[in-house]
């Protein structure tokens, strides 16, 4: 569930905030910002304010910022998904009505997360850290 902000006053587009140095996570940032209204920022850019909306350990998941809150980890990913223009957002809408989706939701998460790595073997962006690198590839650094 999303933190209330009660610092927000007016409407602004929701920040989606992500791993900017995996080329997966990349890949679903820029999925989810091409069919949705979403500001894209990488951890590697985040700043203060940014930053204090945010657990101590943020570079654990990814997170949405809103005027509502903050949701993050598999609630971050199901409202993102809930904001998109496609037939996924009617999934979420789906999930939603589910009793115990919390129960379901975290895990699936940690799951996909834990295998950036196989999912980025299928789809994958060059990560905005790696091109300032000069890397090409878009796979996670060891």
């Amino acid at each position: 569930m999303a933190q209330p902000d009660s610092s927000r006053q007016s409407a602004s587009r929701p920040m989606l905030v992500y791993d900017d140095d995996c080329g997966f996570c990349t890949w679903c940032a820029e999925f989810a910002a091409e069919r949705g209204t979403f500001d894209l920022v990488g951890f590697s850019e985040l700043e203060g304010d940014q930053l204090s909306r945010l657990p101590d350990e943020y570079e654990d998941c990814a997170h949405l910022l809103t005027d509502e809150g903050t949701y993050s980890c598999g609630a971050a990913i199901e409202e993102t998904l809930a904001r998109v223009d496609t037939p996924s957002r009617l999934l979420a809408v789906a999930f939603r009505q589910l009793p115990g989706r919390e129960t379901v939701r975290e895990p699936l998460y940690r799951e996909v997360a834990d295998r950036r790595a196989l999912f980025g073997s299928f789809a994958s962006r060059n990560p905005p850290t790696r091109e300032e690198d000069g890397a090409e590839d878009g796979t996670e650094r060891e």
